[in-house]
Formats: structure tokens, sequence, C-alpha cells
């Protein structure tokens, strides 16, 4: 792949899952945005083509591809329905990603082939009542006791917690105190397996979002878990330092689908101004309407430009913090605008829940506050600058 231009195997990847984004998963989009519900039918369909597995090698059940593929797949979701396409995203770059990069022969042997086959999923256990964007505000605890680790706390927004299918989440949690270099002390924050069936382990009632209807998202409470110490998931104390790794990476992911989101704005804008008569001639005719949809293109077309550059930089081995979260933050803002723009073309039928468009404009606002805030994207670019 050059930045700029998709290899035959990359394109035949985004063409396959466009067809099922558009005859298997936009089909069911309203039906299960209004229910709330959970669409399993659509996640057993992606499972199938091995869209969970993408990034992860065959010797784990995976597909042997990379991040940039899973990219790609995102993208084509994200177009048609962003609860489908994030709940591929969180399953893998969130629920089996850290197992990959952190885990133990064993860890990866047991849990990587179920949630690499789609057959299983996984949560990450990160963001607390008082911890999110600061997550040294972590309070969830686990202490060593005769060989187990006893975990109390709660979790908040974990996605993928609570599906008849979840068999897995992974917790941060403060295990010590560590001394920084000027003696001042800080927590040890660490993370570890905690399987859902675990007594204690509770996936609280569904959250009423305002958008992300069909995703899977739970507080969750931890009371006297008790796990085996072998379920620490890499090394003690690294916890902290891990997750913000898994969250660089899903930076570029986060990015991906919001470029989906954002040119599904505007193929749906393209063509409802071909279509919709006003005043004698299609509204497409009209300057005010053609110049939305043009700025709409530019924006979805430079968010894809900041992922594809994210993504090309981290499979070379070059550092990538930076531009993923340029690409977190110019694809967040490029859906959110594009929705708006794409609700008002359309008029009052932007305001109407079964349209796609509708969907979109709900969805997108979290494009700016998920797996890190558009302040936090900002903050990190400019620290990266010297500021």
């Amino acid at each position: 792949m050059t930045m700029f231009e998709l290899s035959e195997d990359y394109q035949d990847l985004s063409d396959a899952v466009r067809e099922f984004a558009d005859e298997v998963v936009a089909p069911v989009s309203a039906k299960h945005d209004a229910e709330h519900s959970f669409p399993y039918e659509v996640v057993s369909g992606m499972a199938e083509m091995g869209l969970f597995g993408l990034p992860f090698p065959e010797e784990y059940g995976g597909m042997g591809g990379d991040y940039f593929a899973l990219c790609l797949a995102i993208e084509q979701l994200g177009r048609v329905d962003q609860s489908v396409a994030i709940t591929l995203e969180a399953a893998v770059s969130l629920g089996a990603m850290p197992i990959y990069r952190f885990g133990s022969p064993e860890q990866k042997q047991q849990w990587l082939p179920p949630l690499a086959s789609g057959k299983a999923l996984a949560g990450f256990g990160l963001t607390e009542p008082e911890a999110g964007s600061d997550a040294s505000g972590t309070r969830t605890t686990a202490v060593l006791d005769g060989g187990d680790w006893v975990i109390n706390g709660n979790k908040e927004f974990i996605t993928n917690s609570g599906t008849d299918i979840t068999r897995l989440v992974t917790v941060t949690a403060v295990t010590g105190q560590q001394e920084r270099p000027d003696g001042s002390v800080k927590k040890e924050i660490s993370t570890i397996l905690v399987p859902t069936d675990t007594p204690g382990f509770t996936a609280e009632k569904a959250y009423n979002k305002v958008g992300w209807n069909a995703s899977d998202t739970h507080p969750l409470t931890l009371k006297d878990v008790r796990v085996p110490e072998a379920n620490l998931l890499g090394q003690r104390g690294r916890g902290y330092a891990n997750f913000v790794q898994i969250l660089d990476e899903g930076r570029i992911a986060v990015g991906a689908l919001a470029t989906g989101a954002a040119q599904g704005c505007v193929d749906a804008a393209l063509r409802y101004a071909k279509e919709r008569q006003a005043f004698g001639s299609n509204i497409g005719a009209n300057q005010a309407i053609s110049f939305k949809i043009a700025r709409m293109q530019a924006r979805a077309h430079t968010a894809r430009l900041a992922y594809y550059d994210a993504a090309s930089r981290m499979l070379a081995g070059k550092p990538f913090k930076t531009e993923a979260s340029i690409a977190k933050l110019v694809g967040g803002e490029a859906a959110m605008d594009n929705a708006r723009d794409a609700t008002q073309i359309f008029g009052g039928y932007g305001f109407i829940n079964e349209f796609l468009v509708a969907r979109h404009y709900r969805d997108s606002k979290i494009l700016e506050v998920g797996e890190g805030t558009t302040e936090v994207q900002l903050m990190l670019i400019a620290r990266d600058l010297g500021l």
C-alpha cells in the first residue's frame, strides 16, 4: 500500500465488507436502533467473514491480516451503522488486542481463538465514575489473597460487556503504590482478566443512550471478584502504560469509523439531492446544496487520509501517537459536521429516526467523546508541538 492507494487485497476486503454492509447490515439497522437490540445475526455474519480475527495470526484463529485491514472493514460498516462498527472496533482493538499485545502464551491460547472467531466478545473495563479522561482517578482495587486477585470497584460505559456472547472483561485496577523518582507516590495500576461468569461480576442494566442504540454498553459492578493471580495481563504496574498504547491504536480505528460515518452522510445526501424535487428541479441543482455536499466530501476525504497516514505509520513501526490523535480529532469532527449538514439537506425527513442521516446525527456525537475526547486529542497534539 502506498499512503494513498489500496493494494488489491485491501481493496477486495473493503469491497466485500461494503457489500455486506449494504446487503446485510443496512436493512436491519433502523429496527435494531429503534428496539435498542444487539444485532446478533449481523455479528454472526461478521464472524463468518472472519472480521473479528482480521489483525491476528492464523495460529490463534485469526486471518493473518493487520490493523489497517481492520480499519478498512470498520470504515465500511460505519457508513451504514455505527453501532455495528463500534461493536467490531471494541471487540478487536479493546477486547482482544490487549491479550494479543501483552498476554502470556497461555492467555493467548485460551482467549484469542474464541475472540478471533467472533463467537465470544471481550470488553475493556477502564472508565469509572471518577476516572475517564483522567485515568489516574482509578479507584477499583485488586488485592492478592492466597494466590488470587480480589477485585472491588465500578466501571462505566463498557462496550460489549453484557451480551449473551461476552466472555471476558479486562479491568484496570489499583494493585499498590509506586514511588516516583522525586520521592512522591503514585497509584500502581495493573490490568487483570475477569471472565464474566466470575461470582461478584455484574453487568448492570444497559444505558439508555442518545445514539449507538444497537451497541451493548453497561456499567459494571465488581464485588469481591476473585480470579487467579495468573490472570494478571502483562507486567504488574504497567496497566496504565499498556492501555495508553491500546488507546493510541484504537484512535486510528475510531478515526476509520468516523470516516465511514462522514462518507455515509455524503452518499445519502447526494442520492437525496438528485432525487428530491423543489421549485421545478432537483435540490442538488441549487448551489447552496451542492456546495454543502462538496464540503462534506472534502471532510470525509481528509478524515480518510488522516487515518490512512496514522495506520501506515503504525504498520511501519514508526511513532504514530500524534497522527492517531489527529485522525480521531479530524474524523470525529467530520462525522458530526457531515451529519448536521446531511440532516439539514433532508429537511423534515432528516428528523425521522428511520432515515440513516438521523441516526448518524445522534450517533456521531460520541465520536467526539469516546476513546479520548476532542479536548484530550488537542492536548496530546499540543504537547507534541512542545506546548
